[in-house]
């Protein structure tokens, strides 16, 4: 070989060494969501998690690897993603969102450092001992306590005072703390004048037939908790409960863009902008046992007034001036 060619191929050797340094120094970053991958509000939260990463110098391709599934509330997918970020992809950290994606997180890796959103009351689910000193490899951003399913009755009844029957419709498979919060409701249910029923349904048939069924309950309400089975047919669910005239509360706002009669939850965005400050303490070596878990701090109320008209409901002056937005 002439010295020449020699110099020039160490020379190309020598350029190439700082990227491979780079991606051997480079973190990984495994997310499990539990939107649709064409989830509009799930590309927005992700989008501002990623925006916080990049703020505290976390980029992706360069110093860290980032993986993101998307489970869409399917059973089978959570696992399979679950077991193939932790078996294959090998992340220093997993940002896991909602409880049926925690469990599987939970399952596949006792090590891996977890940062949770969207997983309420995660004491009373078992995932942590207690707030403060969360312990073990799991802390994060918690959904409001189970009681405030006694607030969503407790709207629904002031919006429509003649309720007598509240139903709160879930999913069990993807939304197992929907009974949690079904079981708050039903505490507070006599000091609101109502009783409290569930309904859990597994399919699309079984959604349509319990809504057809509740139609013919004199004085019904529904509940729609957080859950990702419900909030995927969101429009459906709205325009069937308006067919039927029910007056319905949801968790999700999702549902208000269809047209959805009240929504109450917490800031779903507000857990993805604080979450990313939690994943760079991890990665730079902090323990997730003594980060706390943080509950939620904003939440919002919004009344769709049009809907309420359509259903006969004159919208209570209190309601009004709750509202963070009112939809006309």
């Amino acid at each position: 070989m002439k010295r020449r060619e020699f110099i020039t191929l160490l020379g190309g050797a020598a350029a190439a060494w700082p990227l491979v340094a780079l991606a051997q120094q480079a973190k990984r970053l495994g997310v499990l969501s539990g939107a649709a991958a064409s989830s509009t509000a799930g590309q927005n939260i992700l989008t501002d998690f990623l925006q916080g990463l990049r703020k505290l110098g976390w980029k992706d391709g360069e110093n860290i690897q980032i993986e993101v599934r998307w489970s869409a509330a399917d059973p089978r997918l959570i696992e399979a993603y679950a077991s193939d970020l932790v078996g294959l992809f090998k992340p220093d950290v997993l940002l896991s969102a909602t409880t049926v994606n925690l469990l599987a997180l939970q399952r596949a890796t006792r090590d891996i450092p977890i940062v949770f959103t969207e997983v309420s009351d995660p004491v009373a689910q078992g995932f942590v001992p207690n707030l403060i000193r969360p312990g073990g490899n799991i802390t994060g951003f918690a959904n409001p306590e189970f009681s405030i399913g006694g607030k969503w009755v407790d709207l629904l009844k002031q919006m429509a005072p003649s309720i007598v029957q509240v139903t709160f419709v879930y999913n069990l498979k993807t939304s197992p703390q929907s009974a949690l919060y079904a079981a708050a409701a039903e505490a507070a249910a006599p000091s609101l004048g109502v009783q409290v029923v569930r309904a859990a349904v597994d399919s699309t048939e079984e959604l349509e037939a319990t809504l057809a069924r509740l139609a013919g309950v004199p004085n019904a309400g529904l509940v729609f908790p957080i859950g990702l089975y419900t909030t995927l047919r969101a429009k459906l669910i709205v325009e069937t409960v308006a067919r039927y005239q029910l007056p319905a509360i949801y968790a999700a706002e999702s549902f208000m863009a269809e047209g959805g009669l009240m929504y109450y939850f917490n800031d779903l965005s507000e857990p993805y902008r604080l979450a990313p400050y939690y994943v760079d303490r991890i990665l730079k070596g902090a323990n997730p046992g003594d980060l706390p878990v943080q509950l939620p701090k904003t939440f919002r109320l919004v009344i769709n007034r049009k809907t309420a008209k359509a259903l006969g409901i004159d919208v209570p002056l209190g309601l009004l001036l709750a509202a963070d937005e009112v939809i006309e």
